[in-house]
């Protein structure tokens, strides 16, 4: 019988053939990944064993030497603990400050789409040039933030946002927490939507209250997608380079330089420009960034089994 069913089955060639449209269809995408995505992968690592500038049309092979470089580089651990800094504060705040806000906009009342797009129109302005504005309004001498605190008299003196090292990279983390505020919303509204509204109603038969309903009702059912968009959040908040480059430079005094920024300098703005020694970086951070992912999806995978057996 099994040998029957095994003879009647079709071949690899015959699923191939009669699935070639697919395949046919999937050879431009595959083509793009692989010249955007995989092969810079593999060349930067490569590059990342290579003393080289850039110029000549090959370098020198040092092995692991630009990542013993990197272990002993003050100024790489000060932007390796400046991007967790920023991670450890933007994700967080913004995953629970959209969440707060889809929870109300996800009721019924008058204007609702109005702050709906107000929230979310400054994702569709380039992260470049909310950079260069925010320069200005953050300006110490003639910024508008500086005018309205002074003017009622919360400040005696104008603060330098962007311009002190203990406060420009939070200034920074606030700036990009509002400029991508209205994608983490539309994700949890969209997550919202697949309450079911009995559920709601039950609660309400049995008095539960609305601070009630969000602890116990609300966030059980929004585990899988609070994993899902924080992991999404944690991705996106490694990508800061526009904003970073056009809000402070990496400065003042290195105070806002993430990896982005570091390798960017290594790489093209340095006297002697070292290609090698930034693939190194950007290897090193993301292979410790592909470890967070992998430990978030553990826990998705866990969860998902914990509540199928329950």
């Amino acid at each position: 019988m099994l040998t029957t069913l095994e003879q009647s089955a079709p071949g690899w060639r015959s699923r191939l053939w009669a699935d070639r449209w697919i395949y046919l269809f999937l050879v431009p995408t595959v083509v793009l990944i692989g010249t955007f995505t995989v092969y810079p992968v593999l060349a930067s690592l490569w590059f990342s064993l290579l003393d080289w500038n850039g110029f000549g049309s090959a370098g020198a092979f040092v092995g692991l030497a630009n990542y013993q470089e990197l272990w002993g580089d003050r100024l790489f651990w000060n932007a390796f603990s400046n991007t967790l800094v920023f991670l450890a504060f933007a994700v967080p705040l913004r995953v629970g400050l959209a969440l707060f806000l889809a929870v109300i906009l996800n009721a019924t009342f008058p204007l609702v789409r109005v702050f709906r797009t107000a929230i979310f129109l400054p994702v569709v302005t380039t992260a470049a040039i909310v950079g260069v504005v925010m320069r200005y309004v953050l300006d110490p001498t003639s910024g508008p933030i500086n005018l309205v605190l002074l003017n009622s008299g919360i400040l005696d003196q104008p603060v330098n946002f962007l311009g002190r090292s203990s406060t420009a990279l939070y200034a920074a983390i606030g700036i990009w927490v509002w400029k991508w505020l209205g994608v983490t919303l539309i994700y949890w509204l969209a997550a919202l939507q697949t309450i079911p509204r009995d559920v709601y109603e039950a609660a309400e038969v049995d008095g539960a209250n609305p601070l009630y309903r969000f602890f116990y009702i609300t966030l059980p059912m929004l585990t899988p997608f609070t994993i899902i968009i924080t992991l999404i959040t944690v991705i996106e908040a490694t990508n800061v380079f526009d904003l970073m480059l056009t809000l402070t430079g990496g400065g003042p005094f290195y105070g806002t330089e993430v990896i982005d920024i570091f390798v960017y300098r290594q790489a093209f703005t340095a006297n002697i420009p070292r290609l090698g020694y930034a693939s190194a970086a950007a290897i090193f951070f993301g292979v410790c960034f592909a470890a967070i992912a992998a430990v978030q999806a553990v826990a998705l995978i866990k969860f998902r089994a914990r509540r199928r057996s329950s």
